[in-house]
């Protein structure tokens, strides 16, 4: 409505609706519905929780990094909520306070989909910046967005570590025990174990989609591999992970034989399809807007961002504070960032960091389940908007992402020198 209202009564020219990023969306909900619907989502988890149970003394390390890694393969956090209640149990039976690694486990999946070859804020992403005359595609922004995550949750893990009296040291805890409301470590037996279903299926269907991912990173580093236009030059990547995701789904169905008609009541599918139509409509604003001011975001905010280029980052997580919605925030405020002359290098160092402001306020379902699971109490959703077990994990987090980020991003953002053929030496840098 707001498109219309734009283009009629107020006379800007419509922007250009965003079909490209609709249908990378729609290709991985199919894809990944359809690999939920045939179990693979639950074998993803049946891994990831024998990867954090293999050394539980260091799980405020490990579960974050596993949390993140599934997460991003998957291209959707919701991997987290069956890990939960393991990460809980492992950590108060090894003594070790619950409240450190299940909050930065899920800030660590807000942030892995900035990391993801198939999460819909990347979609968003792509579409943005793998244009002329940017031409940064998907795994250029991996190569900064990746890293930059691993450094920034082992990082934060080596601070949220020390966050908190220890079990033996907690007055409420000891009165729990003391009051035999929850048992003490030493005494806790019979770990809960993750509540799915593992099959044949499910594993070959999870297999199908990591090399679906496999393949999309491996077209993203070597174009030659990838087929030719009508111009006989490589396609881009927008079409490619259309492609390869349609191809996942198709190959998920003839192997593993999923009910198609749970496809589409799958958590994965329903919330897919209300973020595309969300998106398509959101994506759609914003390029009729920008693109009608945008001298103004160019001489305006690009002034701002020429002397402050911190100021991108704290735009970007506080819009994902306020809409909790990564893709929401790329598609709001990176146009603006791009139309103020940013590298897209070093503003994708940013980006992946500010998605942890997503987890700023109690408000998501995976803190609400955490603090749930958390029989010791240690994890809280607070009486205030600051005084919450994420709100500290969430800052550190952004802290240490966004630091090597801009740094990666500022490295691969600098100009290289090129030798002169005719010359015996390379010029001065």
């Amino acid at each position: 409505m707001l498109v219309f209202i734009l283009g009629l009564p107020v006379g800007l020219p419509v922007g250009s609706p965003p079909v490209d990023a609709l249908l990378i969306v729609l290709a991985v909900v199919v894809a990944s519905a359809t690999m939920q619907v045939a179990g693979g989502i639950d074998w993803m988890v049946s891994i990831a929780a024998k990867l954090i149970e293999a050394d539980p003394t260091r799980i405020t390390f490990i579960a974050p990094l596993v949390s993140f890694l599934f997460a991003a393969g998957a291209g959707t956090s919701n991997i987290l909520y069956p890990l939960l209640p393991v990460i809980s149990d492992l950590s108060y039976r090894n003594g070790i306070r619950p409240s450190r690694p299940l909050p930065l486990s899920v800030v660590a999946t807000g942030i892995a989909l900035a990391c993801s070859p198939v999460s819909a804020a990347m979609a968003e992403m792509v579409t943005l910046t793998a244009v002329s005359p940017y031409d940064f595609e998907l795994i250029d922004i991996i190569k900064v967005t990746f890293p930059a995550a691993l450094f920034g949750i082992v990082g934060a893990a080596f601070v949220v570590n020390r966050l908190g009296k220890d079990i033996a040291n907690d007055p409420e805890i000891q009165a729990k025990i003391a009051a035999g409301t929850i048992p003490s470590p030493d005494m806790h037996s019979g770990a809960i174990k993750v509540e799915v279903t593992v099959t044949k299926e499910g594993r070959n269907a999870a297999l199908i989609f990591f090399a679906g991912v496999a393949a999309i990173v491996i077209y993203g580093l070597f174009k030659d591999l990838r087929p030719q236009d009508a111009a006989g030059n490589p396609i881009a990547m927008t079409p490619m992970i259309q492609v390869i995701m349609l191809l996942v789904g198709t190959l998920t169905v003839l192997v593993c034989r999923p009910k198609l008609t749970e496809v589409s009541a799958t958590s994965v599918f329903k919330a897919g399809m209300v973020s595309a139509i969300a998106l398509f409509g959101l994506a759609w604003l914003t390029d009729t807007f920008l693109g009608a001011h945008t001298e103004m975001s160019a001489n305006g905010v690009g002034a701002l961002v020429t002397k402050a280029p911190w100021i991108f980052a704290l735009g970007m997580f506080l819009v994902c504070v306020l809409t909790t919605s990564q893709s929401t925030a790329t598609r709001t405020v990176v146009p603006i960032g791009l139309a103020a002359g940013m590298a897209p290098a070093l503003l994708s160092g940013m980006w992946v960091g500010a998605f942890a402001g997503i987890y700023l306020l109690p408000t998501n379902g995976s803190q609400i389940a955490a603090a749930n699971f958390d029989a010791s109490g240690s994890t809280k959703l607070g009486t205030k908007l600051y005084d919450h077990s994420f709100f500290i994990p969430t800052l550190i987090l952004a802290v240490t992402t966004i630091i090597p980020g801009v740094v990666l991003g500022a490295i691969l953002s600098w100009p290289v020198p090129r030798r002169d053929p005719n010359q015996e030496s390379c010029p001065a840098w």
